[in-house]
């Protein structure tokens, strides 16, 4: 099947089998490596990308559900090479060591800081809550999102 969708402000059209994840297609054949699959079960949040503006686990959907839809990986946060101010701020509060969950972590804290800008600590821990991190103990997330969250205020 073709299916042709919007990634990172770019259109692609791509054949792909019908049973094809969207993680597939974008990490294999469209290149976007920074959606990373981990339980490929929509357990970890590693392949969270946001779609028509939401939130969505890219291994629990087949990539012919994206047909026309707007996609953005964490390879189409940053602008004319400077890094989104979420970036920025997981860089400098180091919340991120390994890197593997850090993509779906900065999409799910886009999403919740463009819904509430000055979220609680509490707040910024329930919506991280579906995306797993095994190396850094969450601290340094949460501190990553609210400095992010200040800088925008």
């Amino acid at each position: 099947m073709k299916v042709t969708l919007t990634v990172n402000g770019r259109q692609f059209t791509a054949d792909c089998e019908p049973r094809r994840t969207l993680a597939d297609l974008l990490r294999e054949d469209l290149g976007f490596t920074g959606v990373h699959l981990g339980c490929e079960h929509g357990v970890c949040g590693a392949c969270t990308i946001t779609l028509d503006g939401a939130t969505a686990r890219a291994c629990c959907l087949l990539a012919v559900q994206a047909e026309g839809a707007e996609i953005t990986t964490v390879e189409g946060m940053a602008t004319d090479g400077e890094l989104h101010p979420l970036q920025q701020s997981f860089r400098d509060h180091h919340g991120l060591q390994c890197g593997f969950c850090t993509p779906g972590m900065l999409a799910t804290a886009a999403e919740l800081l463009r819904e509430n800008p000055a979220p609680t600590e509490a707040e910024i821990r329930e919506r991280i809550s579906g995306n797993l991190c095994r190396c850094t103990g969450y601290q340094f997330i949460v501190d990553s999102i609210a400095a992010a969250a200040k800088k925008s205020c």
